[in-house]
């Protein structure tokens, strides 16, 4: 492929700005780049025809696409059989994400179209979003701040009392389900908060920072926080239930900033109102957005619960369109992908 001759669609959103995939990509390749803004964050994604997460947008992905784009770099835009079987002439298709769960991989191969993704991208912000949901479940600071802030009560000073305070960090044995790109981080800040951080992972091997246990239980039984980090596969669906949820010491604390569908929701809020566990702080869930009628909303003096921000930092979206564009670069001088799956 000779450089002046890539033609690339910048499929972005209002986070990762189709203008930052444009700057990005013009740095490193000789490229014709239209750009397309698709809703996400402000219109929900969700299942668009075979794909699992997308924007509904194939009939707009089509249209940007007609004037024979080699080069498709996007978040959320859906990569569909129909998107593909549209636009012969693409032939490279690049995911702003850890994974291409947006795109019909099958459909890809068939329509001979290379697919990359962003690994990595976000597990800095994930893992620093992770530690402040912690921080703030464990010492009751949302709960303080909506008193003070939002009533005018001085009433958050109960949260002084024996009875109501929280647990400090310092000496808090904390256990890590899972020990990636993000539990990994976040071990290396509790333990320099003083926490006894303690992983349970089976498929890493070599140093981790922190205890290595050789079961979930015994995590689950020596922990008095836990924080989930695990991928969500079939294994792991509905990782911590309420068999799992019996065995923490009681008034222990939840986070879940990776997959909703790892933790038993309704386990969970079973838990919180028999006071097993004493908070909990979830930034996913098993359905997004989280439905009205969830049992979470009614557990607010004892739940922390953002819309799934994890990700959600100016350097990630930046991060992000860099890991694409230098793939696209890759792809313009004939040189070998670095992160493709097809």
């Amino acid at each position: 492929m000779t450089s002046g001759s890539v033609r690339v669609l910048a499929a972005g959103d209002h986070f990762v700005l189709p203008s930052l995939i444009r700057d990005a990509v013009a740095a490193r390749a000789d490229c014709s780049v239209r750009e397309l803004l698709l809703g996400w964050p402000l219109e929900p994604f969700g299942p668009v025809a075979e794909v699992r997460e997308a924007s509904d947008a194939e009939d707009e992905m089509i249209e940007a696409l007609a004037d024979g784009r080699e080069v498709l770099v996007t978040q959320m835009g859906p990569v569909t059989e129909r998107v593909l079987e549209a636009s012969p002439a693409l032939r490279l298709v690049v995911v702003c994400r850890g994974g291409p769960v947006n795109v019909n991989l099958d459909a890809a191969k068939r329509h001979d179209v290379r697919v990359c993704y962003a690994p990595g991208r976000n597990a800095a912000a994930t893992a620093e979003f992770t530690v402040g949901l912690l921080l703030a479940a464990l010492r009751r600071i949302p709960q303080a701040h909506g008193l003070l802030a939002g009533q005018g009560s001085w009433e958050g000073a109960a949260y002084y009392t024996y009875e109501h305070s929280g647990l400090e960090l310092e000496d808090l044995p904390v256990g890590l389900v899972g020990y990636g790109a993000v539990g990994s981080r976040v071990a290396r800040a509790l333990c320099a908060f003083g926490a006894r951080v303690m992983v349970y992972d089976p498929y890493v091997r070599g140093e981790i920072h922190g205890l290595r246990v050789d079961s979930l239980d015994e995590l689950l039984l020596r922990s008095r926080v836990i924080t989930l980090h695990a991928r969500l596969t079939p294994q792991t669906r509905g990782l911590i239930g309420a068999r799992e949820l019996a065995l923490l010491p009681e008034g222990s604390v939840l986070v879940n900033a990776a997959r909703g569908p790892l933790l038993d929701e309704e386990a969970l809020c079973d838990a919180l109102e028999s006071g097993r566990l004493s908070a909990a702080a979830l930034d996913t869930y098993a359905r997004e957005p989280l439905p009205p009628d969830s049992r979470l909303h009614a557990l607010a003096d004892r739940v922390v619960l953002t819309p799934h921000l994890g990700g959600a930092s100016r350097a990630v979206a930046e991060k992000a369109a860099r890991i694409a564009a230098e793939e696209v670069g890759r792809w313009a001088r004939g040189e070998p992908l670095t992160h493709a799956l097809t």
